[in-house]
């Protein structure tokens, strides 16, 4: 059973009137019912115009019903900040699942003997297989603290290294840059390599006076934040050098 207020994937069956019918994806054998008070933060009509059979939803559990084996969601109580890090954990879970998977298949044992042999017990340890891999891949050593067999924890290993490739991101930006001053080409070439020396970039003109500029990174989240920080001080130095400066993000 979850607990009350954890927040659960749903996928719904049927829609009754007054009531969205649906399995708990991470609880088997047990259902969910999303009353139409439930459903949005304002009066419903129709119910069927806020949830759609067969589509998945992110909910929050606000009752629960032991000896009908049921539980009452919420949707109307989800923020969208709840919704986002329910997804990412979801994603996360399904992907660790499916390494889990692979790595059993490499054993030639399907997913069921791989939970019973190895999955619970690291979810038990660790809360969610996701955190398990993640705390593996850098630390195999664990797997021996836990007196794992050598088959397991070899195949567990190496599929996990596979898995966990770290993927390289492209991080643009457009930069305009203009100076009416005699050697104003010079002072823009100087600021421009004076941003590929502190973040690595690789700048692309483009026409004048706009210039872009390219990061590529497996670390986005440490390394965007420094690319903006070059950025906003190559910005800085333009008022010094009497250039007129400005930069915008690229999708």
């Amino acid at each position: 059973m979850p607990e009350w207020n954890e927040l659960v994937i749903c996928t719904v069956k049927r829609v009754s009137p007054f009531a969205a019918w649906c399995s708990l994806e991470e609880y088997s054998n047990l259902d969910g019912m999303i009353h139409i008070s439930e459903v949005a933060g304002k009066w419903v009509r129709d119910i069927k115009k806020f949830v759609k059979p067969n589509k998945q939803y992110v909910a929050k559990v606000v009752k629960i019903y032991k000896e009908k084996n049921l539980i009452g969601l919420s949707l109307k109580r989800v923020s969208r900040q709840e919704e986002k890090e329910k997804w990412n954990e979801y994603r996360k879970e399904q992907r660790a699942e499916k390494i889990l998977e692979q790595a059993a298949k490499e054993l030639g044992k399907n997913l069921e003997q791989a939970y019973d042999e190895i999955g619970f017990m690291l979810q038990e340890k660790f809360d969610e297989l996701s955190i398990a891999f993640e705390k593996i891949r850098k630390s195999p050593e664990i797997l021996s603290k836990l007196n794992v067999t050598k088959d397991w924890s070899d195949v567990l290993i190496s599929t996990i290294q596979k898995s966990f490739v770290e993927k390289e991101v492209l991080l643009k930006a457009e930069v305009e840059l203009k100076s009416y001053t005699s050697d104003g080409i010079e002072r823009i070439k100087n600021l421009l390599e004076e941003l590929k020396e502190k973040t690595n970039v690789e700048i692309k003109y483009i026409s004048a006076p706009k210039y872009r500029i390219e990061l590529k990174t497996k670390n986005p989240k440490h390394d965007g934040k420094n690319f903006k920080l070059q950025l906003n001080r190559l910005i800085d130095r333009t008022k010094q050098l009497e250039v007129e400066g400005n930069y915008k993000f690229l999708e």
